[in-house]
């Protein structure tokens, strides 16, 4: 792409299992905030965890968003195909000294930790490996363990305002801490691999579930670090199930393809994931009818 881009944004799946109802809204939402803004939605496939990601849930996911009458722009992007890209950024923070090898274990990391508390990704990380540069060698009784590569991060609190919940602020370091870009099976972590895609692909909005908002501010400051602008960020609510709990592949949600499989038409499933967020009547509908009612306003209200 060339020239100043107009309104770049993505939906980015990962193939772990069917898609649930969940993940369908979110799509749904993504798709509506794109084509309402006459811009560019690009469908990335986040495929890098090589335990979980299965090729045949790639394409029942792409079957069942065209099902739902969503479309997408541009060539589909597999993150399981981009390693390279993650690796010049991670060089990039290596020469900044923004990177730093790491060899503690998750239960090492527990154990270190001060004060531990459960969070996104287990307890703030307590610095053992902090002084450490790039090109180390490893510690005793690590020999021959190839480490993971953790962020440093800056210290205060980091800002933003999200189109949903307005402004939202998390001071990083003590929150998290020093967080991984490379883990140490060699994959780029998530954080890495996100900031790296969108930005490549001058994403420019970002619309994801509720469950990624604490992630954004670990983002930003990846942002920062390799020169790149952020994206606005529009964090949606998660959709639950009837017995409460929030819908995730590993709980066994409905899926998309469990509606198909018992003759449910795609208007049926688009005006009952419209309602569920205040818009329209419930009623079966195409995604296009939605256009005109939709706004991020409406959105936050029913947050």
């Amino acid at each position: 792409m060339s020239g100043a881009p107009g309104f770049i944004g993505r939906y980015a799946p990962s193939p772990t299992g069917l898609l649930h109802l969940g993940n369908a809204r979110t799509a749904l939402l993504a798709w509506l905030q794109a084509r309402q803004a006459r811009g560019t939605l690009l469908l990335r496939i986040e495929d890098l965890d090589p335990d979980r990601s299965r090729p045949e849930h790639v394409q029942t996911i792409l079957e069942d968003l065209g099902w739902l009458g969503l479309d997408f722009d541009g060539p589909l992007l597999r993150q399981s195909q981009r390693g390279a890209l993650y690796e010049d950024a991670l060089t990039k923070l290596r020469a900044a000294n923004r990177v730093y090898p790491c060899w503690c274990s998750r239960a090492e990391v527990a154990a270190a930790a001060s004060a531990p508390h459960a969070g996104e990704d287990g307890p703030v990380y307590p610095g053992t490996c902090a002084k450490f540069l790039p090109g180390s060698p490893p510690p005793p009784g690590k020999e021959g363990r190839a480490p993971a590569w953790r962020f440093r991060v800056e210290p205060g609190v980091e800002r933003f305002v999200d189109e949903v919940h307005g402004p939202q602020e998390q001071d990083v370091a003590a929150a998290v801490g020093d967080f991984v870009v490379r883990r140490l099976d060699g994959v780029a972590a998530y954080q890495l691999a996100v900031v790296v895609d969108d930005a490549l692909s001058h994403v420019n909005h970002v619309l994801r579930a509720d469950d990624l908002i604490q992630s954004t501010f670990r983002q930003l400051q990846l942002y920062r670090a390799l020169g790149w602008p952020p994206p606005s960020y529009a964090h949606v609510p998660l959709m639950f199930g009837d017995d409460g709990k929030r819908m995730a592949k590993r709980s066994g949600a409905q899926t998309v393809r469990a509606y198909r499989e018992a003759g449910r038409s795609s208007e049926e499933v688009v005006g009952a994931l419209a309602a569920s967020v205040g818009l329209g009547d419930g009623r079966p509908v195409k995604p296009a009818a939605l256009l005109d009612g939709f706004s991020l306003s409406r959105l936050a209200a029913e947050s």
